[in-house]
């Protein structure tokens, strides 16, 4: 009994180890298509269908840009933060820093642009939030 218990044990050892080194190299199992698809499969794809798109909706694309908004000002204590989806809609946040006083101001963002006049610094932070841009 003893015997089988350790042949069972070496045999998931060295199946493990084979599958191991299958994952590493790449060589994984794949679905050629010919066999139909067990209904739990294709329930997953449905949900990582609606995943992708609730996903598309999501403020997942933002940048902070920093700056002295004022020449008698430093430590870049003014910045504008963008936050927008996969099709650059969504807000720009902006806090000006005094010496006496900080304002904060929101302006909406629909397909990368705004109707309201931006600042440089506005429009920067629209363009690093765009997706494949990197930030300088």
């Amino acid at each position: 009994m003893l015997a089988l218990a350790l042949l069972s044990l070496l045999t998931a050892v060295v199946a493990l180890v084979l599958a191991a080194l299958a994952w590493r190299s790449g060589r994984r199992p794949s679905y050629d298509g010919d066999e139909p698809l067990p209904e739990d499969v294709l329930g997953l794809r449905q949900e990582v269908a609606a995943l992708r798109a609730e996903g598309r909706d999501a403020l997942r694309h933002l940048a902070v840009v920093r700056y002295d908004a004022f020449g008698d000002m430093g430590g870049q204590l003014s910045w504008t933060l963008a936050l927008l989806d996969d099709g650059g809609d969504g807000v720009l946040l902006t806090s000006i820093h005094g010496r006496s006083d900080a304002r904060s101001y929101a302006k909406s963002v629909a397909g990368w642009r705004c109707e309201q006049q931006l600042s440089p610094e506005e429009e920067e932070a629209i363009e690093r939030a765009r997706p494949g841009r990197e930030a300088r």
